[in-house]
């Protein structure tokens, strides 16, 4: 078990990335923020900490009066109070020069002054704590800070706004109603006075089957949020020299990868994140295969059978100026199973091959034609792999619900729960089973929002936030 947090302590941490740049902020939270703030802050017009309103900023200094009142930086305060703060406590940040040297010496000044540095995710998990927000609120925090794409952010700033909570807590009601008549089956079956048409077999299945509809709706939504939230891992690969680095470059719109006439130019794989039309991709550029590896490259093409494994979609990149060999064939046979577009490259020269013989060998009659070097036919393959991923380019349309893998798993498990309880009342199984059911879903349900958390989940979830969220 995690070592249990305490909420009487008051944290700091620096918020901002550590490097130069125009400012750096340390944030500081708990019931003593105020008066740690008081002893290091010297305004101009020396006013308290405490008798400032919530909410106002105020220029001063930082002084170490421990060291003779030595002033350690010029800095902006703000002032925040509770319970209408981030966490639902005082908070105080300082907005000082950044740099090294500064922030790290008001933050040692803040913890020599009685707070202790805060740990990842602590100022996010004492707003779940103190309940200003759920646990799926908090998780959607990591997601915004963590989007690739304006589309991963819709869907984060969906969540935070408590989209996926108000439908949980929707399925949580109309469970509750069914699960309400089977106890009033188990505490009345007995006496007449129940009202029998409220517990009719035919309607209570009715309602556990919309249940399961909206379940089923939710659930659906999980692909399409997990490959905005996560992107989506495209490989590119080939033999060498068909212009795989080149197309990695042109995807990125820099030079990012080696490019040279000479085969075999790249030796590992190279990935890189790419936002394309919403859609965060991580491509990889891989070594080419060959037939005949010598030592190196034999390693190099394990690390592009390994790529081309874990790939969500592969581009399967041929030289239109060269004539197909067996090799080509080869490296077809390799990814025949994974989903994949087949790109032809360097078209601004003669077409050495038919195209119906790339039809014929892999039975896909719509072929993509490119000079990556020319940037040429780049937007038409962008528009390919949208559709390709989105399934006839079906896009995202609004928000998905699911984006994260637990949340999903937890879902899956209520719908099998609901199936249960539905086997059992067409089965006329015993309510008090059918009652265990219902009730297991929603324990379950509960999850999503953490009001069942362990304090072993909570350390998983805030510990992948940085220190300072």
């Amino acid at each position: 078990m995690a070592k249990s947090v305490s909420l009487d302590d008051t944290i700091v941490a620096i918020s901002t990335p550590i490097g130069e740049s125009g400012i750096g902020i340390v944030r500081i939270s708990g019931k003593d923020a105020f008066s740690i703030a008081k002893e290091i802050f010297s305004s101009k017009g020396h006013r308290p900490v405490s008798k400032m309103r919530t909410f106002t900023t105020h220029h001063g200094h930082i002084v170490n009066n421990l060291n003779g009142g030595e002033v350690i930086d010029e800095v902006i305060l703000t002032v925040m109070r509770a319970p209408k703060t981030y966490t639902r406590e005082n908070i105080v940040e300082i907005n000082c020069h950044s740099g090294m040297v500064p922030l790290k010496k008001v933050l040692n000044l803040v913890l020599s002054s009685g707070a202790r540095l805060a740990r990842p995710g602590e100022f996010t998990k004492r707003a779940y704590l103190n309940g200003r927000i759920d646990l799926a609120q908090a998780e959607a925090v990591l997601d915004i800070i963590r989007s690739k794409t304006d589309a991963s952010l819709k869907t984060a700033l969906a969540q935070l706004s408590g989209e996926l909570s108000k439908k949980v807590k929707a399925l949580r009601v109309e469970i509750l109603k069914v699960h309400s008549k089977i106890e009033a089956i188990i505490d009345f079956s007995d006496q007449d006075s129940v009202d029998e048409s409220s517990l009719n077999g035919q309607k209570l299945v009715l309602d556990v089957d919309k249940i399961v509809g909206r379940l089923d709706r939710i659930i659906s939504s999980f692909e399409q949020g997990q490959i905005l939230r996560e992107g989506l891992k495209m490989v590119i690969c080939g033999r060498p020299n068909v212009g795989k680095s080149s197309l990695m470059n042109a995807f990125l719109r820099r030079d990012r990868v080696i490019v040279t006439p000479l085969p075999g130019t790249t030796r590992d794989s190279i990935e890189e994140v790419v936002n394309i039309g919403g859609l965060p991709l991580r491509i990889i550029d891989t070594a080419g295969w060959v037939s005949a590896p010598d030592y190196v490259a034999y390693h190099s093409i394990k690390r592009t059978s390994s790529s081309v494994i874990s790939a969500d979609l592969v581009l399967l990149l041929l030289d239109g100026s060269q004539p197909l060999i067996d090799e080509d064939k080869k490296i077809f046979q390799k990814i025949r199973s994974k989903k994949f577009i087949v790109v032809i490259n360097k078209i601004d020269l003669p077409l050495a091959f038919k195209l119906d013989d790339i039809i014929r060998m892999t039975k896909q009659k719509k072929i993509i034609k490119i000079s990556a070097t020319k940037k040429t036919g780049l937007e038409l393959l962008e528009k390919e792999i949208v559709d390709t991923v989105w399934q006839g380019g079906l896009g995202v349309t609004a928000p998905p619900l699911v984006s994260n893998v637990r949340h999903k798993d937890i879902l899956a498990r209520v719908r099998q729960d609901m199936a249960r309880a539905k086997n059992g009342i067409t089965k006329k199984t015993s309510p008090e089973i059918i009652a265990i059911d219902l009730k297991s879903a929603l324990d379950n349900l509960a999850e999503i929002a953490g009001e069942t958390a362990t304090e072993d989940l909570l350390e998983n979830i805030f510990s992948q936030f940085c220190i300072g969220k």
